[in-house]
């Protein structure tokens, strides 16, 4: 939370602005509520879509009222005017907002686009503020009336429920984030990085070196930190540097930007730096790090590695993959089409992604309920909440349990929980054998203590980094990974969720000193989605 005003709710009508020209003529009857009240006609409510004439009138009148700074006449002609009023209210009153002139677009249908033309004032210091957003007119519900169908984003497109605008003191400096190499990341040039740049100065501004300026925000109704929009008075940016690449940050963001819901990490195995992060995704949210899914048969690389590390099998001894496998009452499948094969070993059934195979292997001795935990927690690092990457993480969730869920959580399915950071991290562990927390800020910068794990013997690394060679140039992975050169591997997996005709997809993959995961939710099989996703990545990464 900054210094100055305060985001509270404010009733009533907000300052009286200097209005624009254009819907000064308009007669506002104040009277109305936002769906009809008083002002209702007598006569039986209209229905059906509001046509083009309505759509005129009612924005005209909305953007009329808008500008002379009448909070309560133009929440009254929407359909929440209690929302409206309080927004409309803070954009004169906390945001400081004077001066508004809008104009109108051509109207799509119900649809109006607009531009805004303003002023943003704070202790003698004004800057002009312009943006361009869109409404649509609605039906009211019961009076019939044409109304502004109310969001946020009628306001300014980054609002969203429960935020609102502010123009104060910024409560942290502003930062200069650089890459690994210096170049300057911004989110204009590296979209997807503007929530990760957005904590990284509420997080580090102040031990970056800045000085706060003044700045218009969006305060955000989660306490998410707050969003820049426009700088009244310069403060002094301290230069934060990360490990992120800004090559391999580039090619993870165009990737990302093939399919909706999307995610990916890349990591350096052999320091845990993370190179790129990027999400495509409509919520704004960074799954990438902060994602709690399934991630489907790239779970199988831990389950490998336990079964190893038991002594149950090694990659060269038999696990045979059965058409279904039955474990305490629940069968289990593969995927449509695959071919049984009797005779298969480790490294066969896990480059075919065969789940039947591991769900036989789950029940040997001396494994337990609680040996995959025990596998993920102590050999890979995940699931003990304690991992320290400089921004929000969630560091995956390996709970131990019986029954079904013991045979799904094997093959990624369950009460597993993970994200792209996590399975780019298990990829990292399992090619070098060494768990090294994932970070994107240097610990030295904060003295804060990163994640310790055992990792792997060395056995077990060798025969991962293997099973993994032979899935992306003979098994599953083969296809997405082509025409990668180098030292390569990957493992593929597609996530049931509950509800959704279509699995979530699933790949990590190494190439030489670069690992990286993927997830689309809702993509189909690995290969498909998030396999093109990784390729493109390790490919700027090699």
């Amino acid at each position: 939370m900054g210094k100055g005003v305060k985001a509270a709710v404010v009733g009533g009508v907000f300052a009286v602005m200097v209005g624009g020209a254009g819907y000064g003529a308009y007669n506002i009857v104040s009277a109305v509520s936002g769906d009809g009240g008083s002002g209702a006609s007598a006569s039986a409510p209209k229905t059906g879509t509001p046509d083009k004439d309505e759509v005129a009138e009612t924005t005209g009148k909305f953007f009329a009222a808008w500008e002379k700074g009448q909070a309560t006449e133009a929440a009254a002609l929407t359909n929440n005017a209690e929302a409206a009023g309080t927004l409309l209210s803070a954009y004169g009153e906390e945001a400081r907002i004077s001066k508004v002139r809008i104009t109108p677009g051509k109207a799509t249908g119900t649809t109006v686009p607009f531009s805004v033309k303003a002023t943003v004032s704070h202790d003698g210091t004004s800057k002009p503020l312009s943006y361009d957003s869109e409404l649509t007119v609605v039906r009211g519900k019961t009076t019939g009336r044409a109304l502004v169908d109310w969001q946020p984003s009628v306001v300014h497109p980054e609002l969203k429920d429960g935020d609102t605008l502010v123009t104060e003191e910024s409560a942290k400096p502003p930062i200069k984030a650089v890459d690994r190499n210096g170049t300057v990341l911004t989110k204009d040039t590296y979209p997807s990085l503007g929530p990760v740049l957005d904590t990284l100065r509420e997080r580090y501004g102040a031990e970056a070196g800045g000085t706060p300026g003044v700045e218009l925000v969006v305060r955000h109704a989660d306490q998410a930190p707050d969003t820049p929009l426009l700088t009244l008075a310069e403060g002094k940016a301290g230069k934060l540097r990360t490990t992120l690449s800004a090559g391999v940050q580039a090619a993870a963001e165009k990737a990302v930007q093939r399919f909706p819901e999307s995610s990916v990490v890349a990591v350096k195995p052999s320091t845990g730096e993370v190179l790129a992060v990027a999400n495509h995704r409509e919520d704004g949210f960074n799954a990438a790090f902060q994602g709690k899914v399934a991630p489907g048969s790239t779970m199988k690389i831990i389950t490998a590695a336990m079964l190893i590390d038991n002594g149950v099998a090694s990659m060269n001894d038999p696990a045979p993959c059965p058409p279904t496998a039955t474990w305490q009452s629940q069968t289990f499948k593969n995927l449509t089409g695959m071919e049984p094969n009797d005779n298969a070993t480790l490294a066969n059934s896990f480059l075919r992604s065969c789940n039947t195979a591991f769900i036989k292997l789950i029940d040997e001795k001396p494994l337990t309920d609680a040996s995959l935990k025990q596998e993920a927690e102590e050999r890979f690092g995940l699931g003990r909440g304690d991992w320290k990457t400089g921004i929000a993480s969630f560091d995956g969730s390996v709970p131990a349990v019986s029954g079904p869920d013991r045979a799904a959580g094997a093959i990624g399915q369950g009460q597993v929980q993970m994200n792209p950071l996590n399975m780019a991290s298990v990829t990292a562990t399992a090619i070098t054998g060494t768990f090294r927390q994932p970070y994107l800020v240097s610990p030295e910068l904060d003295d804060r203590q990163l994640a310790q794990a055992k990792g792997l013997p060395a056995s077990t690394a060798a025969q991962l980094k293997q099973m993994m060679r032979l899935t992306a140039t003979q098994g599953t992975a083969a296809q997405a990974m082509s025409g990668l050169g180098g030292d390569i591997g990957a493992k593929t997996g597609s996530a049931e969720v509950t509800g959704n005709a279509t699995s979530d997809s699933w790949f990590t993959g190494f190439r030489g000193d670069v690992a990286a995961a993927a997830m689309v939710q809702q993509g189909g099989h690995g290969g498909d989605a998030a396999g093109p996703i990784v390729a493109a990545v390790l490919r700027a990464g090699g």
